[in-house]
């Protein structure tokens, strides 16, 4: 029994610390980490872990070992935001795959990224035609960029001269069939208006709704529960 009060001891403290820590190092996306933060994140976890579960290990040793993880990665941190040979050297440089348009073979084997990966890369950045990318670059977090050609790329507002009003921010009013009262609230609205929205666009109830949004013009966009997708994605 007291080996399982220790272990639920050393799970909440090492927790709590593994939480402290990191919010020390501060806020990164997992897109945004270099290699070392991803080592050092692993490591912390880890160590976390087996300090928990491990009976030979000690709290002050197990919190021991996160502090210095913990302050090799701000070290690093520090000398790579003070020297651009150290960050070249640790956080590596970003990599051109795409340039005027011709894809280098010879830079993704580089980075051991195949043809597949970077069309999948262009697709969720919106791009479902390489043939209009101008420059792809590797940034040293591993994600890919992409600069559309001049040509290809999308009219701006400013482009045409003309003014527009800022929408502001969305509301999420309707999730998964379940009505987002604070939202709701948040946006001036009350559950009677939206019950009149829902049914103006054919639904007798929120059941078959998965996402409703509104923008502060009031533009409404429901998306239905039951949409199928027919096409198959071409390799």
């Amino acid at each position: 029994m007291s080996n399982v009060v220790n272990i639920i001891i050393k799970g909440y403290l090492s927790l709590l610390f593994l939480f402290l820590v990191i919010k020390i190092l501060g806020k990164k996306q997992v897109s945004q980490l270099n290699v070392f933060d991803y080592v050092i994140g692993i490591s912390l976890g880890n160590i976390a872990a087996e300090m928990t579960i491990n009976s030979d290990i000690s709290i002050i040793n197990g919190l021991l070992a996160m502090v210095i993880y913990g302050s090799c990665s701000l070290f690093v941190s520090f000398i790579t935001n003070k020297s651009i040979i150290a960050r070249r050297l640790i956080s590596g440089v970003p990599i051109v795959l795409i340039e005027d348009g011709k894809i280098s073979k010879e830079q993704l084997k580089k980075v051991k990224l195949d043809i597949n990966d970077l069309l999948q890369d262009a697709r969720e950045d919106g791009i479902f035609d390489i043939s209009k990318v101008d420059y792809a670059i590797m940034e040293v977090s591993g994600k890919v960029t992409f600069l559309l050609k001049s040509e290809e790329e999308p009219l701006k507002v400013v482009d045409m001269k003309i003014k527009k009003s800022n929408t502001g921010l969305t509301a999420n009013l309707i999730m998964d069939g379940n009505i987002m009262y604070n939202n709701l609230k948040a946006f001036g609205k009350d559950v009677k208006w939206l019950m009149q929205i829902v049914k103006k666009y054919g639904y007798d109830s929120v059941d078959n709704i998965f996402l409703m949004v509104c923008n502060k013009n009031n533009k409404i966009t429901i998306y239905d529960k039951d949409i199928k997708i027919t096409k198959k994605v071409l390799e």
